[in-house]
């Protein structure tokens, strides 16, 4: 007995430890339902396994979902709590662990959306005006990544681009859901194209579409915030010059094309007195396109919001607004011929909806978060 006794001593003092979990860093927020009412946590993990959402009103979380399966690229859907209440998460692969992280709900009485354009998974573009908005939801215009720059050439299936951009803001990403709109650069697979048998673009967007999981089609998606009257809608336009040639950067826009008969129904359909169209190309542009089908689709909502340019800009055309907004500055292409403001600042678009008084304010800001330009939006005619 002594002997047992002294071996469990022995084996007491030993300095066993459990084996150490792995760190996950790279972890995202999106929406892939229509409305608000879920959200969904993405990740990537250095190993495959499966994929767990730890959740919770406080850090000591609480609430489970899982997803079944081997992968190393992550997307579980949980339930969002209303009200501007904390949501506390970590994200769990095998050994495979992230740190605790929280984001913020929708609220009940001031939504603030921020609308970037250019981000290019460029490290050196300062947030830090931005990040002092505490927006609840960040959207893009287009060009949130490089594909061809930062991933594999002639790899559309190449996620290495949009993963540096998550790792460009990280804490932003992670505590912010974030939406994108196609631009040419989120799929581009070459410098340049050679010939039909070497295009420049994924027209289909392979890679932008498998790691962002968003509503819908996901190269044309819409998104509501019912609390607010809100629908965001985001149509797959950029470069349109080019298309029908190897260096085609986006779906049909024409006439028949499925994307124009889906904006035109859905905006025919929607009673939400604030709706707002995204797209990658010139608003000017774009106006021409369908014979005008398209400017008289989007000029049935309260503003439409491209990216294509590198200055800031708003244009009244066809009895409603439309910006342009770029992360990048001192750009000299692309201007509206007849615009009621421009600035040639890198800017962001500020979006704030006050629920008591129903309005909706566009506000132009510096990346240092100067003012520019600002207007104020009553809700659209249902009639």
């Amino acid at each position: 007995m002594r002997v047992k006794h002294l071996l469990l001593a022995l084996l007491a003092s030993l300095p066993f430890t459990t084996p150490a979990l792995s760190q996950i860093e790279r972890v995202w927020l999106t929406h892939q339902s229509q409305d608000a009412s879920r959200i969904v946590v993405s990740w990537q993990s250095a190993e495959p396994g499966n994929s767990i959402v730890e959740y919770g009103a406080t850090p000591r979380l609480g609430e489970v979902a899982t997803v079944a399966g081997r992968r190393t690229l992550h997307h579980v859907e949980i339930p969002l709590t209303k009200g501007d209440a904390a949501c506390h998460y970590r994200v769990k692969t095998g050994s495979q662990v992230s740190d605790i992280a929280s984001f913020k709900g929708y609220p009940d009485q001031t939504l603030r959306i921020a609308v970037v354009a250019n981000i290019r998974a460029d490290a050196r573009l300062d947030f830090t005006a931005l990040k002092k908005e505490n927006v609840h939801l960040l959207l893009s215009s287009g060009d949130t990544a490089m594909q061809f720059q930062f991933g594999k050439v002639n790899a559309p299936a190449s996620i290495a681009s949009h993963a540096r951009l998550i790792d460009t803001q990280a804490e932003l990403f992670r505590s912010t859901p974030f939406m994108p709109t196609l631009g040419n650069l989120d799929r581009k697979i070459r410098p340049k194209s050679n010939g039909p048998e070497a295009p420049a673009y994924d027209v289909e967007a392979t890679a932008y579409r498998r790691f962002f999981a968003l509503p819908g089609k996901e190269w044309h998606w819409s998104f509501d915030i019912p609390d607010f009257d809100l629908r965001l809608l985001s149509v797959d336009m950029s470069h349109t010059g080019d298309f029908g040639t190897p260096d085609q950067a986006c779906h049909p826009f024409d006439e028949n094309s499925e994307q124009l008969r889906w904006h035109e129904r859905t905006m025919s359909g929607t009673e939400a007195g604030f709706v707002i169209t995204l797209f990658g190309e010139t608003g000017s542009r774009v106006r021409r396109h369908a014979n005008g089908r398209w400017s008289r689709s989007i000029a049935k909502g309260t503003l439409a919001i491209s990216g294509e340019c590198y200055h800031a800009e708003r244009t009244e055309a066809d009895g409603i607004t439309y910006y342009n907004t770029s992360v990048r500055g001192n750009g000299s292409f692309g201007v509206d011929p007849n615009p009621a403001f421009l600035d040639k600042s890198a800017s962001y678009l500020l979006l704030t909806l006050d629920k008591p008084s129903g309005t909706l304010t566009a506000a132009l800001k510096t990346l240092d978060g100067r003012e520019l330009d600002r207007r104020t939006f009553s809700k659209r005619s249902r009639n």
